[in-house]
């Protein structure tokens, strides 16, 4: 006769996996799309690579030396730990490589725009980037990438216009880039000029933002006014001046954007003219494509909001899935890419939550700072450690050790609920196998104590899929025990 009393079952003992466990849990299909061709002409990836660190050979020789002269137990090269380079060290790599200090300030800071230089506080540390440049002709284009997505950040804009306009130029930026794209040549700064303004004005459209018209008389109020005074008028009227202002020009601010472009190599400008070179031409096809594969896509995720999107990625494949990330990151501002992300991990949602993190992982640098401020949410907590882990260079395989043993068994219970919420009794049975504790019972104690919100469901789900009655019968106990309060 069988005996009924719980036994205490060995579990076996892996790795613990990343967490990519969760989105493969749904039935997916291989994409059968096949790879775009860039358009006849471009050159071929090795070119395009040799072009780059020709382009970023300054910044190189800069972050080689910082590397050197700047290693571990030296004194920090920033000043006010916000990337800003020391005069100190200005001056020292400004002696050892034969350049001025404005010189070194300028490379220092392309360096650091392409990933080939890290800044974190107050240290600075070479980028995987630098370790790969001489040999990976696609880390090599991706840091150019990095540098040209940063345009607008390697020459300051001009003093003396508002930030809005500001904005607005580097918002158009992209379909006058498109523009020069399609053009395959070059293209008058007139012409230009007049798409800037005319994509401009839909900008503020889009706002709502209707300009005033001095000939249109002024509509009367539907009910009077209240008096606020003797002879004082209700409401003070705006100046003629203000009123007839017209909008600032554009061309300043084209001028700007076109030599800023022009100093990361993207495309050459002069003799009222702008051409978009090899490289420029390249990397905005490359974005195109991205946004039309996205558009293209059965749930349009392009156009999604983050939550839905992630939802349409859940039943992708790993690297299907990290193109979507791509294309929908490349429609939007980084910063409210980076906000929708974190709002749809906050949600109920553990797949979502994992899925967050790996759209994260596309981001890269550019997260770092909202990743580390969640860092005090409990839910967000060991998705932001394993993040971090990953993007300071620890193997993926290895992350999973700067947690601790009661954020390993959060996550080990956030992730069965992902698996119980989207995938198959199986591999709910097969998530045993990634939990850190040896043992049934030791798993169960750790489980009731880390409170998780989802804890009694996915224990309830375990005993109902797992196949050995006492094994079931066990968890069946723990989980009423977390329902009820009891030990």
């Amino acid at each position: 006769m069988t005996s009924r009393i719980p036994r205490d079952s060995r579990l076996r003992l892996v790795r613990p996996r990343p967490l990519a466990a969760a989105p493969r849990a749904v039935n997916q299909r291989r994409s059968r799309r096949p790879a775009p061709r860039p358009p006849e002409g471009t050159p071929a990836p090795a070119e395009l690579a040799r072009m780059a660190r020709s382009g970023l050979a300054g910044a190189a020789r800069v972050a080689r030396w910082a590397d050197a002269a700047l290693g571990p137990g030296r004194a920090g090269a920033t000043a006010d730990g916000k990337a800003t380079l020391s005069a100190g060290t200005a001056r020292q790599a400004a002696d050892d490589l034969g350049l001025s200090a404005a010189q070194v300030r300028a490379e220092w800071d392309t360096a650091r725009l392409a990933g080939l230089i890290e800044v974190h506080g107050g240290n600075a540390r070479p980028g995987w980037r630098l370790r790969a440049w001489d040999r990976d002709d696609s880390a090599v284009l991706r840091g150019w990438v990095a540098l040209f997505d940063a345009w607008s950040l390697a020459c300051p804009e001009p003093d003396g216009h508002e930030p809005a306009a500001v904005a607005e130029v580097v918002s158009a930026m992209p379909q006058v880039l498109s523009f020069l794209q399609l053009s395959a040549g070059p293209v008058p700064v007139a012409q230009l000029l007049d798409l800037l303004e005319q994509r401009v004005t839909e900008l503020r459209t889009e706002r709502c933002e209707v300009p005033y018209d001095p000939h249109l008389e002024p509509a009367r109020p539907l009910t009077p006014a209240p008096d606020t005074g003797a002879g004082a008028p209700p409401h003070p009227a705006p100046s003629e001046a203000a009123r007839s202002a017209p909008p600032a020009p554009l061309a300043p601010l084209l001028d700007w954007a076109l030599g800023a472009l022009a100093s990361v190599g993207a495309l050459t400008y002069g003799d009222g003219q702008a051409t978009l070179t090899p490289l420029g031409s390249w990397a905005v096809w490359v974005k195109l494509e991205q946004i039309c594969v996205a558009a293209q896509s059965p749930a349009g995720n392009i156009e999604q909001a983050a939550e839905d999107m992630l939802r349409g990625c859940a039943q992708l494949r790993p690297n299907a899935a990290r193109a979507e990330y791509r294309a929908w990151l490349a429609a939007r501002p980084v910063g409210s890419a980076i906000t929708e992300l974190l709002g749809a991990a906050r949600g109920e949602d553990a797949l979502l939550r994992g899925l967050a993190f790996e759209a994260l992982r596309v981001v890269g640098a550019p997260a770092e700072p909202e990743v580390r401020a969640v860092l005090d949410e409990p839910a967000l907590r060991p998705y932001a450690l394993l993040w971090l882990a990953e993007h300071d260079g620890v193997d993926p395989e290895d992350a999973h050790e700067v947690l601790t043993r009661e954020e390993a068994t959060w996550l080990w219970v956030d992730t069965a609920a992902a698996v119980a919420d989207h995938g198959e009794s199986p591999m709910l049975v097969r998530h045993l196998e990634s939990a850190l504790q040896p043992t049934v019972p030791a798993l169960l104690d750790e489980v009731r104590s880390v409170g998780h919100p989802r804890t009694v469901q996915v224990l309830v789900a375990l005993a109902a899929a797992h196949p050995d009655p006492a094994l079931a019968k066990a968890v069946r106990r723990a989980a009423f025990q977390v329902h009820t309060g009891g030990s």
